[in-house]
């Protein structure tokens, strides 16, 4: 536990402060909260919505590659990373609407016109899915390692109380949680930062919403293109099982699985998701 050099702890840090100071900043005090917003790129924007404990940086692997093709748009969602949060307690269930709609006046704020393209990873795919049908414009939605299925879940390790424990322990207990529940391999240095200092600045408690069956109810009514991805060692999903259960006898829909990949799909795999990504959001 805890192998990496200072020089890969220096690493990590250095790449995501060099993507942060790539982008544009925003911040936007919409819909009853005061949110963060990073751009990347030009094109048909692409909207990147982070996991549950997450923040802009589950994308760190593919903002570099996506952002060849597309407008890279990715906030901190209220109550995650950079953003501020609504003056709810943290189990409120009043927090996902609130959060959904300061989400759609931000994209309506920073993509007011033309088409654009919307992707979620984890309890971001089940976010994407309540935000696709308030987005007209919308051309194809992205789910990856999708929340809000419903269904069978294969994780059985118990997470770690990291909280409780402070320095060395507690990055100890991080990345036991991040190995169990995020990767099917070791984590690297990065994946602990990322892991980390999201997780540090997580006050939206969205495990409920990511376990039930909301995504199903969400994408009833769309209609156009969704593209679903996990991989093949997601603990979050049964995914063949998941994918039938979403696909909703809809022509429009279809899905693949990711060999060699845990839950964090687009981290573990980036050149398979980003080639994936560009290659179906630019048949639109």
């Amino acid at each position: 536990m805890l192998h990496f050099s200072p020089a890969e702890v220096e690493a990590a840090a250095a790449l995501v402060a060099q993507w942060d100071d790539r982008a544009t900043h925003h911040v936007l005090a919409l819909g009853g909260c005061e949110t963060r917003w990073r751009i990347w790129g030009t094109g048909t924007p692409l909207v990147l919505i982070h996991g549950g404990h997450g923040s802009w940086m589950h994308w760190i692997r593919n903002i570099e590659a996506l952002s060849l093709h597309f407008q890279v748009i990715a906030p901190d969602l209220a109550g995650f990373g950079d953003s501020a949060d609504f003056e709810l307690e943290a189990h409120d269930p009043a927090r996902l609407q609130r959060l959904v709609e300061s989400l759609r006046l931000g994209v309506e704020h920073l993509a007011p016109a033309g088409p654009l393209h919307l992707a979620g990873f984890s309890f971001g795919g089940a976010v994407a899915g309540l935000l696709a049908s308030q987005l007209p414009r919308l051309q194809r939605l992205a789910l990856l390692g999708c929340g809000g299925h419903g269904g069978t879940r294969r994780d059985q390790t118990p997470m770690l109380d990291w909280r409780s424990h402070e320095g060395v322990p507690r990055w100890q207990a991080l990345q036991q949680n991040v190995e169990a529940f995020m990767l099917s391999c070791p984590a690297d240095a990065l994946a602990l930062y990322v892991h980390g200092h999201a997780c540090e600045r997580t006050r939206f408690r969205s495990k409920a919403f990511s376990r039930s069956p909301l995504l199903l109810q969400a994408l009833q009514h769309f209609d156009q293109p969704v593209l679903m991805v996990w991989g093949d060692e997601d603990v979050t999903a049964i995914p063949t099982e998941a994918a039938q259960t979403l696909t909703q006898d809809k022509s429009t829909r279809d899905w693949t699985i990711v060999a060699g990949a845990g839950h964090w799909v687009q981290y573990e795999r980036p050149d398979a998701i980003n080639t994936l990504l560009a290659s179906w959001l630019k048949v639109a």
